[in-house]
């Protein structure tokens, strides 16, 4: 493996660049015989952002393209050029490759648009076959309608169909389709509301160019998800989906462990191991794991500084959104993998994205194809006693995607950040009056923020508190061990804070309860009924398992009404 200190290029995607110029680049040739050996018509492949695939389809595009059929010293030194077979494919086939990876428009016109641009620049980089003997003047019309930009819809979804016809017509070879980045349109379409749309025109695209299409030789598609078969893919039965969880393709996205290892060492970095491996490790494709990022790598590498590189390309905002707006079972479950703990869910990674608002599996299953979450275990189908679908037991990825996470949190509360940490101080030192004032300036102003979902309410403000609690997670980490649990009834939660260091430090138990016109008179009535349910369910008991003592600990009970805070406290004995 040849790495010895080349000069790091950050955010260079052409592959025949990073070869000429002498850039460091850890070789991932071997896809192309392992794709080209699998005999399969149109590939699927599904990667974390930032993990190389725009990269190895622009390699796959130089090793097959007629265009490139002169340039096979650009693989003269990788593994692909070991094999005879491959050393005479290369430069042997059109290859149109094309990519939606800016298609992020607000409105599905926009969106269509940007898609008629892209098919456009591909016609005018095969304007030449306007002028082949082996077409027709309807084929040169149609050309004409695409150059002029005139096309009609029918024209854009079988513009890829009839291009692949031209270019068979005119070199007598079937043709290899690239399209990189497929989903980014659909995750756009999802968050700004025209996913109907957009998928009944990605549909009708994508069966004309990769189903009935006699002129495609091979195909490859790669996006972050795998969009259900139901929304886009229903008529494209000869799709060959690869996910993080197929065993395919393992390692030729993304850096093995032992490619990272020997890149710190030819950079003089070997004492760097195992930091390293603790913030960009972590990621698991099929049963191969210690995966790493390419993106988090090449930056350290670069600057020889830690940081949240790859977690930061990102806005993150469907993520975002999905997480806020979910129920408190969603929450919680992210409270614990927040407090370094594993869950365990349902997985389906055919994202089905009418189904994300509200549904567990559909968000730790977009959690886990993006990246965020890895896989610790999986049940097997032996191991099930019912009818049922496997359950995995899911962790964070690495140190650098929670403090992703950590830093959304606080995101969430921007708009009431002074109020929000002048409450925490406030809490630690015990001014009641101080935490009442904040409370409920911090409720009012992000109240709405996170009762936004689908069944929405102010009658019910579960979301606020679960994400009062992420953000308490967030503030006091390194001071207090957090955690929550839902209780039965309506609107219950309890949160215990334990001091990491007991001995001379507050301990806290806060009690959540939402005012039951029926049986409260008062939110002051609410208030007690919280410290006398903490008392009544001796939630002290944990803590003084802990070795915190009677004295250090400190109950709050907070009451709730539509956007109203009245927190009352019990001093210790």
């Amino acid at each position: 493996m040849e790495t010895a200190q080349k000069k790091i290029a950050i955010g260079i995607q052409d592959f025949s660049s990073l070869i000429q110029n002498g850039y460091f680049y850890i070789d991932k040739t071997e896809f192309i015989r392992e794709w080209w050996e699998s005999g399969d018509s149109a590939t699927l492949l599904n990667r974390p952002r930032r993990f190389g695939k725009t990269l190895n389809m622009s390699m796959v595009e130089q090793f097959f393209s007629l265009e490139y059929a002169d340039q096979g010293k650009l693989f003269e030194a990788l593994s692909i050029w070991n094999h005879e077979k491959y050393r005479s494919l290369q430069g042997t086939f059109p290859v149109i490759s094309l990519s939606f990876a800016r298609v992020k428009e607000k409105n599905f016109q926009q969106t269509k648009d940007k898609i008629y641009e892209i098919l456009t620049n591909l016609y005018v980089k095969f304007s030449y076959l306007r002028d082949s003997e082996k077409l027709t003047d309807t084929d040169r019309l149609f050309i004409d309608r695409i150059l002029k930009e005139r096309m009609r819809d029918s024209d854009a979804t079988s513009a890829l169909y009839q291009l692949a016809s031209f270019l068979y017509r005119h070199y007598g070879k079937k043709v290899i389709i690239l399209l990189d980045e497929y989903d980014t349109p659909m995750q756009e379409a999802y968050v700004n509301g025209y996913w109907d749309d957009l998928a009944a025109f990605i549909r009708s695209l994508f069966n004309s160019t990769f189903k009935t299409n006699p002129y495609m030789e091979r195909g490859i598609l790669t996006g972050i998800t795998t969009v259900s078969k139901e929304s886009i893919f229903s008529d494209l039965n000869n799709l060959k989906v690869i996910t993080l969880t197929s065993e395919e393709y393992a390692d030729s996205f993304g850096f093995t462990q032992e490619e990272v290892f020997h890149a710190l060492d030819a950079y003089g970095l070997t004492e760097k191991n195992e930091l390293v491996k603790k913030w960009y490790d972590g990621f698991t494709i099929g049963k191969r794991k210690d995966i790493y990022n390419p993106w988090s790598i090449l930056n350290f590498l670069d600057k020889r500084l830690l940081g949240t590189y790859w977690a930061n390309t990102s806005s993150n905002s469907l993520i975002s959104k999905l997480l806020r707006e979910g129920n408190y079972k969603i929450k919680e479950k992210f409270e614990a993998l927040l407090s370094d703990q594993t869950i365990f869910s349902v997985i389906d990674e055919q994202i089905v994205y009418n189904q994300l608002n509200g549904s567990e599996k559909a968000i730790f299953s977009l959690l886990l194809t993006s990246g965020y979450l890895r896989i610790v275990s999986r049940e097997s189908y032996e191991e099930l006693s019912a009818q049922r679908m496997p359950r995995y037991q899911l962790k964070l990825t690495n140190l650098e995607v929670k403090l992703m996470f950590q830093n959304m949190i606080l995101d969430w509360f921007a708009d009431a950040e002074g109020d929000y940490n002048d409450f925490i101080l406030a809490m630690l030192t015990g001014d009641l009056d101080a935490m009442n004032a904040y409370m409920n300036r911090v409720a009012l102003q992000t109240f709405s923020y996170f009762d936004t979902g689908k069944n929405a309410s102010s009658a019910d403000p579960e979301r606020f508190y679960h994400g009062f609690v992420l953000g308490l997670l967030v503030e006091l980490k390194d001071k207090y061990t957090i955690r929550s649990n839902r209780e039965s009834g309506f609107g219950r939660y309890d949160v215990i804070l334990e001091p990491k260091e007991p001995a001379n430090s507050k301990a806290f138990i806060l009690e959540f309860k939402v005012r039951n016109p029926g049986k409260e008179k008062t939110l002051e009535e609410t208030a007690k009924e919280a410290l006398l349910q903490i008392k009544e369910k001796k939630y002290e008991e944990e803590l003084l398992r802990s070795g915190v003592t009677k004295p250090q600990i400190h109950c709050y009970g907070f009451a709730f009404e539509g956007k109203k805070v009245l927190i009352a406290e019990e001093l210790p004995d």
